[in-house]
């Protein structure tokens, strides 16, 4: 853990909009509660706001309290806008000057599930990467073109910090976390909360297939049905043809067309994919991942997974090393 000396106290504020996530907000705002009390000392606070000081009701139809009125709220590190269902009427001129009133300021800004809506409206996410929830992926890609939109968990791009929703805001806050107090302290937190891994900016949301390609492509989703239940043993393109009533042609353009990539490559992937969680989640030697994942050798699975992931198999089990936050010693007020 950093030195006691060394430490600055952190406070965020965490912006609800109307029907914005709880368990955005919570898993948010518990890791913060759990770093002060594994490391001993108050090295975050945390405000619950709003534009008019009023509780806000959640999605779920419950509100927290207290909460503040954003302008009150004294000198803080960072503002999160919290969103959820229903965002696009939840943002209202009022939420997007303010933003860019505190974006003028040069605030350091950041978002929860949904909330990213409101900063790219505002065009306060113009030239950065940027994370939102995965259904509302698509639609941001279009509606917003000069955003870099991410299917990462989270992304911190400069003094921007966005992430998906539901636990992602964990994996965020851990990260935060380790930053400012160390390895030891983010792995306390993650202990506490029964989390086996931190996930870190590289991973991405799971996206699920039928969100990608929109529930009328069902022999998309039957072909890719095929290919997860058979990741040990990879099955042919004309065994998953066959089976699935369609020829190797419709396959190979219905992927193309909807995927956005040839069926090998979308089945290497998936294998990948599961390779990666067993060397996370588990003790299984390389060699075995590699026969559970279907492939040849040892080697063939080291130069697939080194070409999908920047680096080979065995650098997932290595400490991990924090990638650095910038903005972090930022601060503002209004």
């Amino acid at each position: 853990m950093k030195s006691a000396d060394a430490i600055r106290r952190t406070r965020y504020a965490f912006l609800t909009l109307p029907d914005y996530s709880m368990i955005a907000v919570a898993n948010a705002v518990e890791p913060l509660r759990m770093a002060n009390r594994v490391s001993g000392q108050t090295a975050y606070e945390w405000l619950i706001v709003s534009l008019d000081g009023h509780p806000v009701a959640a999605s779920n139809g419950l509100t927290l309290s207290p909460t503040e009125r954003l302008s009150e709220a004294g000198p803080v590190d960072l503002v999160f806008v919290c969103g959820g269902v229903n965002v696009r009427e939840a943002v209202s001129p009022a939420l997007l000057s303010t933003l860019r009133r505190l974006a003028a300021k040069r605030m350091p800004l950041g978002a929860l599930c949904t909330g990213g809506y409101a900063l790219a409206l505002a065009g306060l996410l113009d030239g950065y990467r940027a994370t939102i929830h995965w259904e509302n992926l698509s639609a941001l890609r279009e509606q917003f073109p000069r955003v870099l939109i991410s299917d990462h968990l989270f992304t911190i791009d400069r003094n921007r910090y966005t992430c998906s929703g539901g636990v992602a805001p964990l994996e965020l806050m851990l990260n935060l976390i380790e930053e400012k107090l160390g390895s030891q302290v983010s792995q306390r937190v993650s202990e506490q909360f029964i989390v086996e891994r931190a996930r870190d900016g590289s991973d991405r949301q799971y996206v699920p297939l039928r969100a990608q390609v929109g529930a009328v492509h069902r022999s998309v989703i039957a072909v890719a049905s095929l290919m997860e239940a058979n990741i040990e043993n990879p099955l042919p393109l004309e065994t998953i043809a066959r089976q699935s009533g369609l020829s190797r042609r419709q396959i190979e353009r219905l992927f193309k067309r909807h995927v956005h990539c040839v069926p090998k490559r979308y089945y290497l992937e998936l294998r990948l994919k599961r390779a990666r969680e067993l060397l996370l989640q588990t003790s299984m030697p390389i060699m075995a991942i590699s026969t559970a994942c279907g492939f040849q050798s040892p080697p063939h699975f080291s130069k697939c997974y080194r070409n999908h992931f920047g680096h080979p198999p065995t650098a997932e089990r290595q400490p991990r090393r924090s990638a650095g936050v910038a903005g972090q010693d930022a601060r503002g007020s209004w």
